[in-house]
């Protein structure tokens, strides 16, 4: 990404609105957009009123491609205007640009965010936004509130030419994927992996390597990708989270994520690597 289209966070939106601006509109869980012949668009306004839809809630998240960007709560039921239509943010991937894509998956979590931490916890009274920094704050007594994280483990097992695939109960017919889990109170992210793979599928890991992160907004997840060794066992599945799981070659792999995930990004990495030449 070039220095012109890092993302800027920030919390206090700019004074007087003369620019456009990025609008990440939600109605629930859906993006609202244009429609266009070479696929969808987000809107780009000075001032979002002007589509004449209903808003619940407002956030300056700050700037990105030099330019000022907004999350927007819409009213359940609002119709979109000509031209425009609300989708999901799994129908959205390769169609929407990808770093607004990710800017929008931001959006969304903190709109979720805000809209189930209106009160207290701690004594059920109306929190405040804080100015200078993503948080809400009890009035009443203090209690600090930040935007919901639920960091999980996902690992991709190998063992020789062969890598390690599994296939929970709720995923779309013949699909499998890497193992993943969230990682529990008090655990190292080490230690999660090796839990993970050892409950799901009754292995031992070694050689364990951090491979990269991805923010998963379904709904506010940090994935935290490793890459591990087999170290001894055979594949015993735990019932209640795993249908099925074994080993696969490349040239004989089933029906595996879309390049949204790095769960791809991961079984893709183990494919290059089978097609490097060997070292002597």
């Amino acid at each position: 990404m070039g220095e012109d289209r890092k993302f800027i966070s920030g919390m206090i939106p700019p004074v007087e609105r003369s620019e456009p601006a990025w609008w990440f509109a939600f109605q629930e869980s859906k993006l609202l957009l244009y429609e266009e012949h070479s696929g969808v668009n987000l809107p780009c306004l000075v001032n979002f009123a002007a589509l004449g839809l209903r808003t619940l809630r407002e956030h300056y998240l700050g700037l990105f491609h030099q330019r000022p960007c907004y999350a927007v709560e819409i009213m359940e039921g609002s119709i979109p205007p000509s031209g425009m239509t609300f989708e999901g943010l799994r129908q959205v991937y390769g169609r929407l640009e990808e770093d607004l894509f990710w800017m929008a998956a931001r959006a969304v979590q903190i709109i979720d965010w805000d809209r189930t931490h209106q009160f207290c916890s701690q004594c059920g009274s109306p929190l405040r936004t804080k100015a200078n920094e993503r948080a809400k704050e009890c009035p009443q007594c203090g209690l600090l509130q930040f935007p919901r994280l639920a960091p999980a483990i996902i690992v991709l097992v190998e063992r020789g030419r062969k890598l390690l695939l599994a296939r929970s109960r709720h995923f779309m017919p013949g699909m499998y994927s890497v193992l993943a889990g969230f990682v529990e109170p008090g655990e190292s992210l080490v230690e999660a992996v090796m839990r993970e793979v050892k409950e799901e599928v009754g292995i031992a890991v070694t050689d364990i390597k951090y491979f990269g992160s991805q923010p998963w907004p379904f709904p506010h997840s940090l994935m935290i990708g490793f890459t591990a060794a087999y170290a001894s066992g055979e594949i015993s599945l735990d019932d209640g989270e795993i249908e099925d799981a074994g080993w696969f070659t490349v040239d004989h792999l089933p029906r595996i994520p879309g390049k949204i995930s790095i769960a791809r990004k991961l079984i893709d990495w183990f494919l290059a690597k089978q097609e490097a030449p060997l070292e002597n």
